[in-house]
């Protein structure tokens, strides 16, 4: 009855797709708490945030903290009024209790949360469309987006670092709004054989490239490689290619075997895919193989989008083809850019990855959570990050066009 009413409210508020979903990710890492406490408790005030937003309906807080009663409490609690449940939904239980909490998702977040995310055509797990995309607003709309005038909409554990985590991602997707402009630009004027737009569009790519390379760097004004990582990566890690989770999570009522999903990951965004597209950019079939599943974890927009213009004529054949000297050498300069930017990615993972999963292995006894000993230099998505990341730069490099070529 619950799920019923859930779903019709939705439809009758015909909420904005980007702004319908769920998060539910904090009972992955809390062993001494009931599975569905803890799911409620970020299920819960997200979606009342988020519907509240969009709706300007302060009644949605009142009918979420409602599903979170719900969810949290067994049937006999919920008509118990003296229950301790109702007054402590966070009590300790026994961890081994009704078995491994970590692989069920309960019916009764399960099912909506899957109708919310097939109605969105996105998968049922946090990605990096509900984390940075939809998760930001103004403090003051008339000001400049800058990080002192931006705030998240929902948070997780991690506190400021989870906090600048999200914003400066966010500056980044915005550092790359010029860019993307460029691509059709470019494509438009391939098109119409116009070489000087096409020229004045590769250089407003490479700008762009160099802008998120610089954007990228105020991760380390804003957040704690520590907290990064035995902290706010694990709520990110999925569970696909997860050793923590190596079956994957049943969504009971949905499937009756574990399923598999990557978790929330940079490469969920559209910018690159779309760059190395654009640029004829070719990675190995191990490294496309895990950049394509990725797309399914995109807007089906965003995903549209990188087909359109994977679709679209060559870049790197007009530019060969037309012998101009000058279009060669600012395709270059884009192929540089971008090699520059994937090779300063390398450089911050190593800080909040590798660097710091080093100096946990030294420590006696090792305080870090469980899953993010078994996580150790894994990148969100699943990727061994280091191999990856490196072999995609790599590619990038091979890209270079000669005049001979």
């Amino acid at each position: 009855m619950l799920y019923d009413t859930l779903l019709s409210e939705m439809k009758v508020l015909n909420w904005p797709k980007e702004k319908a979903r769920i998060n539910l990710w904090y009972w992955m890492r809390v062993g001494n708490m009931s599975m569905k406490s803890c799911l409620a408790l970020y299920i819960c005030p997200c979606s009342a945030v988020r519907a509240s937003r969009v709706t300007g309906n302060s009644a949605w807080l009142t009918w979420f903290s409602a599903l979170l009663l719900w969810a949290t409490c067994g049937r006999k609690d919920r008509h118990n009024p003296k229950s301790k449940h109702r007054k402590f939904p966070m009590r300790k239980r026994k961890e081994h209790e009704e078995g491994d909490k970590r692989k069920v998702l309960p019916r009764n977040l399960a099912l909506p949360f899957v109708e919310v995310s097939r109605n969105l055509g996105l998968p049922p797990i946090l990605a990096h469309a509900d984390l940075v995309l939809t998760n930001w607003t103004t403090r003051n709309p008339e000001r400049s987006l800058e990080i002192r005038n931006l705030d998240i909409i929902v948070s997780l554990p991690g506190g400021e670092s989870l906090r600048g985590f999200i914003l400066v991602t966010v500056l980044v997707e915005k550092a790359a709004v010029p860019g993307i402009m460029a691509l059709v630009q470019a494509v438009n004027a391939i098109l119409q054989h116009r070489d000087n737009s096409l020229l004045r569009a590769l250089q407003q790519l490479r700008l762009s490239i160099q802008d998120i390379t610089r954007t990228l760097g105020q991760m380390h004004n804003y957040v704690d490689p520590d907290i990064f990582y035995a902290v706010i990566r694990i709520f990110l890690s999925g569970w696909k290619d997860n050793p923590a989770m190596p079956v994957g999570l049943t969504y009971e009522g949905v499937s009756t075997e574990p399923l598999k999903y990557s978790g929330g990951s940079a490469a969920q965004s559209t910018v690159l895919h779309a760059f190395d597209e654009f640029l004829g950019i070719c990675h190995s079939k191990e490294s496309a193989d895990f950049l394509h599943r990725m797309r399914e974890y995109m807007p089906p927009s965003h995903k549209a989008f990188i087909e359109e213009i994977h679709s679209a004529p060559s870049l790197r054949d007009h530019i060969l083809s037309s012998g101009n000297d000058q279009l060669l050498t600012t395709y270059n300069e884009c192929v540089e850019a971008l090699v520059e930017l994937r090779s300063y990615h390398i450089t911050v993972v190593t800080k909040y990855l590798i660097t710091v999963a080093t100096k946990a292995k030294g420590r006696k006894p090792n305080h870090l959570p469980g899953p993010s000993q078994a996580l150790e230099e894994r990148g969100t998505g699943g990727t061994v990050v280091l191999s990856f990341l490196k072999s995609v730069r790599d590619k990038t490099l091979e890209a270079i066009l000669h005049q001979s070529d």
